[in-house]
């Protein structure tokens, strides 16, 4: 039987224990100290500030896209050190070679015996947090260089690996105008972010209140609120909460619904998507999902959860074509209308006996139409 009021089964929430619950405790109080920490620095952003957190809970990396002078270096940098997180900054440039992002072997001397032999330089990329500025500004060779990092968390020098750091994140910037002489990132590396978080300009009063803040010589202190192995732990935490099997097939309804090869998708997706997003769409958004329950101090995820991680999962995972470019319809306009399409009141998993079609089974599905 459903718990209508939670979303979730109570089969279900059982499966949380009282570690887990006061891990869940642990978060929701953490995420209440870091974005003080970071209004300490950071003006306005709530919204980019908690997509951000839920992306390194969740074990993700994200893409941010804004203009210049947004503060998103500072953003991330500060995020680090409110976590107690190591931080590095790669500034990507079209000259950047793949060895000085991570790392290589040099010849070093031992005064003892006089011989020499190879010694492994770490690069950058050993940190907690990278922070890969304009990565849309180098080549494609250097740009690969990051895919074993992100997906393994380890790097291969002169045929040996080297494990990165257990809580590790790589948060890379775009700028949207000035595309001359850039390299687009590929779709399959695209496919690696879990988040494309949009950074927009601030609010009058925002601006005037960022304004004011950094032209004064006052510098804010931060505190540190999280470890390293207090987030890998609350990482793992995130993994094991449980999710009804309905909030699953919402997650899922939504990624399928932009794909063009399904007989069933509304005409909107048909007129302006060319691509939709594959199966690690449903994976983040599950995932993501269950962040924000955790950041929000629920032990178990509901279908807004996914809602609200829907665009950040899904703009960068759309490929619209020529028509939507014409009409003016973003990534961003097919999500929005896909989510007010397909149903999200999980009460109605179970009203009147039926089940609506997001949350049937594919063997249900076909049983019934039989």
């Amino acid at each position: 039987m459903h718990d209508e009021s939670a979303g979730v089964p109570q089969a279900e929430t059982a499966a949380v224990t009282e570690s887990d619950q006061e891990a869940v405790a642990r978060l929701n109080e953490a995420y209440r100290k870091i974005t003080d920490e970071l209004a300490k620095v950071i003006v306005g952003q709530r919204k980019v500030i908690e997509e951000l957190l839920i992306g390194m809970f969740a074990g993700g990396h994200c893409l941010l896209q804004g203009v210049p002078g947004l503060a998103k270096t500072l953003m991330v940098r500060t995020l680090a050190d409110s976590l107690n997180l190591t931080f590095n900054r790669i500034q990507f440039t079209p000259d950047l070679m793949p060895a000085d992002i991570t790392g290589t072997d040099v010849i070093q001397d031992d005064r003892v015996t006089g011989t020499r032999e190879f010694r492994f330089l770490p690069g950058p990329i050993f940190a907690n947090v990278v922070l890969a500025d304009e990565i849309n500004r180098t080549p494609p060779k250097t740009q690969a260089a990051l895919l074993e990092a992100m997906q393994e968390h380890q790097v291969t020098a002169s045929g040996k690996r080297h494990k990165l750091p257990d809580a590790f994140f790589v948060l890379a910037t775009q700028n949207p105008i000035e595309q001359e002489g850039t390299y687009p990132l590929p779709e399959a590396q695209l496919d690696r972010f879990m988040f494309e978080i949009l950074v927009d300009y601030p609010s009058e009063d925002e601006e005037f209140e960022l304004v004011r803040k950094t032209t004064s010589d006052h510098t804010a202190q931060i505190d540190k609120i999280l470890s390293a192995e207090e987030v890998a732990h609350l990482q793992q935490v995130v993994r094991r909460m449980p999710v009804a099997d309905h909030v699953i097939r919402y997650a899922m309804q939504l990624t399928r619904l932009t794909r063009r090869q399904n007989a069933d998708i509304p005409d909107f997706v048909r007129d302006y998507v060319s691509w939709g997003a594959g199966p690690r769409a449903s994976q983040y958004l599950i995932l993501g999902a269950k962040a924000r329950a955790m950041l929000k101090g629920r032990a178990f995820v509901n279908t807004e959860d996914v809602r609200e991680v829907a665009a950040p999962v899904l703009r960068h995972r759309i490929i619209t074509n020529f028509n939507a470019e014409a009409d003016g319809v973003s990534p961003d306009t097919i999500v929005g209308r896909l989510t007010e399409l397909v149903p999200a009141d999980s009460s109605k998993a179970t009203r009147g006996g039926r089940l609506p079609e997001v949350f049937r089974s594919a063997d249900a599905g076909e049983a019934r139409r039989a």
